[in-house]
């Protein structure tokens, strides 16, 4: 087909706008691999732990991450390829475990997870509890290993077992998961707390006395404000996006990002499509409640629940995006909190659906070369890749000690 043929057949087919309008894959250059290099990734929220206990129980029996992992998003040698040199680890536990009263049971499990994981993997593998450690960690070339715990049901309103959590190397804590607490907010529940209760003022300056950092992802707005008032020290948003950019209630507002800056914290930007695309924040709003009533209708039937969420799912399809929409959010985050406030919360392994060139841990060199291709210098890219949220993390020990004294 020559040229002139080809142009009329893309403007008959009305595939001439998609063929211009469509983003380009990026190609990752040598530039993108030496900052990389500099700046290892630190990224602030994988759902590992989870996914293992899901296909391998408590055993670590049949999955070896040394070797390609195919149904996961995670191994190590696709880690390596993906420059990571620090990652939280999360220790989430469904909320209808509280229900069940195995809130508290299930998170120790989850900790013991990762330490196992990482005791597994020595050679590439070590765990973090502070700043120094991990800098240490990456030096030596292995990845620092850190936790964080998603969803403030797993301390059972108890800051004892906040306290005890902490000591077993819990670096950060998630104040809801899907549903809102008699203290705090969930953003896809309806409100329990109208905020921060007094009790959650008490989790949040508990949290700061430690040194835990206060994650406000899956939180309410209010929640957001709430807590940012109270805190101390910087927060992180340790897997969330940016709402003027799609428009899901997981996702950040602009004026929360304006807090958020002069609360010195971090915006980590999610990598769920659900979260991402602005087709996909739209088909998701109501994902959070049509789980908790399929998990009302199938209570003791997990293939069910699991069947028709997938039905729902595919009745509400939307496009996966690109790389080039999570840049996006990154954009935004500076563009309204400024280049100090930003860094990256994949989600890996705990969300259905990704970007392209955005599949797996290996692809984080694609954000890198995006960044460049739009004009971003080496000093800015290593904070958003890592150094904000180092420092943010410094800055909560820094407040920790002072509340010591």
């Amino acid at each position: 087909m020559n040229r002139l043929v080809l142009l009329a057949s893309l403007v008959l087919t009305g595939s001439w706008l998609l063929a211009a309008d469509a983003p380009r894959p990026i190609v990752i250059g040598d530039e993108a691999r030496k900052i990389h290099a500099e700046m290892p990734v630190f990224d602030g929220h994988n759902d590992l732990p989870w996914a293992l206990r899901t296909q391998d129980g408590l055993s670590f029996r049949t999955v070896d991450l040394t070797r390609d992992q195919p149904t996961l998003h995670t191994d190590l040698p696709r880690l390596k390829t993906g420059g990571v040199g620090a990652q939280f680890w999360s220790a989430f536990v469904p909320v209808d475990t509280a229900k069940k009263g195995a809130a508290v049971t299930t998170t120790l499990e989850q900790i013991d997870v990762i330490h196992r994981l990482v005791k597994q993997y020595p050679t590439q593998l070590e765990m973090a509890y502070t700043v120094a450690d991990i800098e240490r960690i990456r030096k030596s070339g292995k990845i620092a290993s850190l936790i964080g715990i998603e969803g403030g049901h797993s301390i059972d309103n108890s800051l004892g077992t906040l306290r005890m959590l902490y000591k077993l190397g819990v670096r950060y804590m998630t104040l809801t998961h899907s549903e809102s607490l008699a203290w705090a907010d969930s953003a896809t529940d309806k409100p329990r707390a109208n905020g921060l209760s007094k009790f959650g003022e008490e989790v949040i300056l508990e949290m700061n006395a430690l040194g835990m950092l206060v994650d406000l992802s899956h939180v309410s707005p209010e929640t957001m404000r709430a807590a940012l008032k109270i805190s101390k020290a910087p927060v992180i948003f340790s897997h969330s996006s940016a709402k003027a950019i799609a428009d899901h209630p997981r996702n950040i507002p602009d004026d929360v990002l304006k807090l958020l800056k002069a609360n010195n914290g971090v915006a980590m930007v999610n990598f769920f499509s659900g979260f991402v695309v602005p087709e996909g924040a739209r088909a998701m709003k109501r994902m959070f409640d049509v789980g908790r009533d399929l998990k009302a209708k199938y209570p003791d039937d997990e293939l069910k629940y699991k069947e028709a969420m997938k039905a729902w799912q595919k009745q509400n399809d939307y496009p996966a995006g690109t790389v080039h929409d999570v840049v996006d959010h990154i954009e935004h985050v500076i563009k309204i909190a400024g280049i100090n406030h930003v860094g990256i919360g994949s989600d890996y392994d705990g969300i259905s659906r990704l970007p392209k060139q955005l599949e797996d841990v290996s692809c984080y060199p694609a954000i890198t070369q995006e960044l460049l291709n739009r004009g971003y210098k080496k000093d800015d890219i290593l904070k958003i890749l890592g150094g904000n949220i180092l420092r943010v993390f410094r800055d909560a020990e820094k407040v920790a000690a002072g509340m010591s004294k």
